[in-house]
Order: C-alpha cells, then sequence, then structure tokens
C-alpha cells in the first residue's frame, strides 16, 4: 500500500470508504460490510486500516482439547499476531455469536497487540476494562461485558467472520466506529482517486447546505450538479 493511501485512510471515516469503493468499480452493491451496531472502545478515534491478522476463539465453555495443546495454540496465535506486513490489525471472529460472554480484549491483551505493532482491533466478540486500554489501539467490538468466561484460541490465520463480513487472512480492512469494510484488492489501486472524487462530488451539495439559508431552487440546482457527478 502506498504512503499516500494509507495517510488518506486513516483520515476519512469508513462510510466514506465504502461509498468509495463503489466509485471505484463503478457500481453499486458493494457488500462486504459489518452488519448491525458495533462498539467503539474509542469513539472519536481515527479510523484502523490494515491487513488483517485473523483468528477464532470460544468462552462459552471450557476447552475439551487437553491443555498441553491449548497453550500451544496460545502460544502459536501470539507468534502469528507478532509477524506478517504492517500495517495490520487483528481480527478475532468469536465463535459463540450471538451469545458472547468471554472478554478476549481487555488491559492485559490490547497492551500486548499494540507492542506487537498492530493498530487495533476488530471483533464479534466482547471487549472490557474500558478506561484502561492503551492509547492508540482501538477496539471495535460487538460488546462489552465483565467476563473472560473459558476464553481460548480455536484457530489461526484461516480467516473469519465478522457479523457477516468474510475476513480472510491478509485482507486489507477498514474500521472505525461505525463498523468495518473489507477493502477488494483489485480497486486498491484507484481507491485513493476514488476517495478523492467522491469528497469533491460530496461538496457540491455539503458546502450550499452547511453556507446558511438554502433556498429550494439552489438546492435543486446543486443536486442535479450531484446526481450527475456521482456513482
Amino acid at each position: 500500500m502506498k504512503p499516500e493511501l494509507l495517510a488518506l485512510l486513516k483520515q476519512v471515516d469508513t462510510p466514506t470508504v465504502c461509498n468509495a469503493i463503489e466509485v471505484a468499480q463503478g457500481k453499486r452493491g458493494f457488500n462486504e460490510f459489518t452488519r448491525g451496531t458495533m462498539i467503539s472502545s474509542t469513539p472519536s478515534s481515527p479510523a484502523m486500516v490494515g491487513y488483517a491478522r485473523t483468528a477464532q476463539i470460544s468462552a462459552l465453555a471450557p476447552p475439551e482439547e487437553p491443555a498441553e495443546v491449548i497453550r500451544v495454540r496460545r502460544m502459536a496465535y501470539y507468534k502469528h499476531m507478532s509477524k506478517g506486513p504492517r500495517p495490520a490489525i487483528v481480527v478475532v471472529e468469536d465463535l459463540d455469536y450471538p451469545n458472547c460472554i468471554g472478554a478476549y480484549w481487555g488491559e492485559i491483551n490490547t497492551n500486548v497487540h499494540k507492542a506487537f505493532g498492530l493498530s487495533g482491533c476488530l471483533t464479534n466478540g466482547v471487549m472490557r476494562d474500558l478506561g484502561d486500554l492503551p492509547e492508540g489501539f482501538p477496539v471495535v467490538a460487538g460488546s462489552i461485558g465483565p467476563s473472560h468466561g473459558f476464553v481460548h484460541v480455536k484457530s489461526v490465520g484461516q480467516g473469519a467472520e465478522i457479523k457477516g463480513m468474510n475476513v480472510p487472512e491478509g485482507a486489507l480492512v477498514h474500521a472505525d466506529v461505525h463498523g468495518a469494510v473489507v477493502i477488494p484488492e483489485d480497486i486498491v489501486g484507484d481507491l485513493q482517486e476514488a476517495i478523492q472524487k467522491l469528497l469533491a462530488t460530496e461538496k457540491i451539495v455539503l458546502d450550499p447546505a452547511k453556507s446558511g439559508e438554502l433556498s429550494f431552487a439552489d438546492f435543486e440546482a446543486s443536486w442535479a450538479a450531484f446526481e450527475a457527478a456521482r456513482t
């Protein structure tokens, strides 16, 4: 990813990226986004963007595998998260969804993953320790809760599904308080131009609307120009 694109993606919100993907594709119907409401640990934080380092967890019941197997997989998980291309974000699917009870994301795990050089976490599962999470490591989660349950790692690097969005290992993900999108690999080279075009197009309507009182005639004219310019 070019540094200029990365800087731009950090400046815009996820709805903008979602719309810009359709601009780059030249059509509506982009479908790789999360469904339903998600919760951000720091709603005012800039968006997080990076290549997905994926895993799956469970917490409702104790693991049925031997303790040594669980320990080895846990260490394999942390090793996996410490490696790979950067920027990167952790994408962890809680297999208990929609009945998630185990907060994998609290003060300890967020600090460890931040130290690994990861930019944040996206999960359909639970977070906790709000107020004690490190700055610069946002968590966008499915819920908030107090317990870690019997949380244990089930798979590493095999992809994840987050609220209806399929996230292959290594996919480019953009996430903020609105949720997340997977950016299609084939439009990455066109995305910077698409975002800039989208922002310019929106200004056709936004500038008159934000200037003060707006007559219907002025609105009608600006909306016609907006419709002509957008996808």
